[in-house]
């Protein structure tokens, strides 16, 4: 096997979540859920609490993880060392939550709108629901997008080499 000398070098680190992905995948989720709802919501059983329930309990645990990690990383006193393959985990939990958080956004936005469009009274009983969905979507994609945050390298005193100044500003 031969290596070819001049093929580009990766860089292996992580890059933050960009929120024009995030906003993209929010829409397409909407609309989506907006046409899904217009052909099927006739057939469709009540909407039921469990994935609003679900979001809600992963934005509090991230949102905990979040504040945990952010004074673990910060060395404040009393915090233990952070482990950090546990943070690189941390990272791609923030990352694929925040995703997940965006499209359950988009999504209860598009029921929300077609319910709110629709005068039965079956689409009215859903509101809260589609409501309590958009809520607490928009919460986790919030606390994912601050734990991302908090798994950050904390910047560096200007002591640091040329070489290696892009990287206080990544993720771990």
């Amino acid at each position: 096997m031969s290596s070819n000398p001049q093929a580009p070098k990766s860089d292996p680190s992580m890059r933050p979540t960009s929120i024009s992905v995030l906003i993209v995948a929010g829409l397409t989720a909407a609309a989506v859920g907006w046409l899904l709802l217009s052909f099927f919501y006739p057939s469709l059983p009540a909407l039921p609490w469990s994935p609003v329930i679900v979001l809600a309990v992963l934005a509090v645990a991230e949102g905990l993880l979040a504040q945990n990690t952010a004074a673990r990383i910060q060395r404040k006193p009393g915090a233990p060392r952070v482990d950090p393959l546990a943070v690189a985990r941390y990272v791609a939990l923030a990352k694929a939550s925040s995703l997940v958080g965006a499209i359950s956004t988009g999504f209860s936005v598009g029921l929300l709108s077609w319910l709110t469009m629709e005068p039965t009274h079956a689409a009215h009983d859903d509101l809260p629901v589609a409501i309590g969905g958009v809520i607490s979507a928009a919460v986790l994609v919030g606390a994912a997008l601050w734990l991302e945050r908090a798994c950050r390298i904390p910047e560096q005193p200007d002591s640091q080499d040329e070489n290696d100044s892009g990287r206080s500003s990544g993720l771990l």
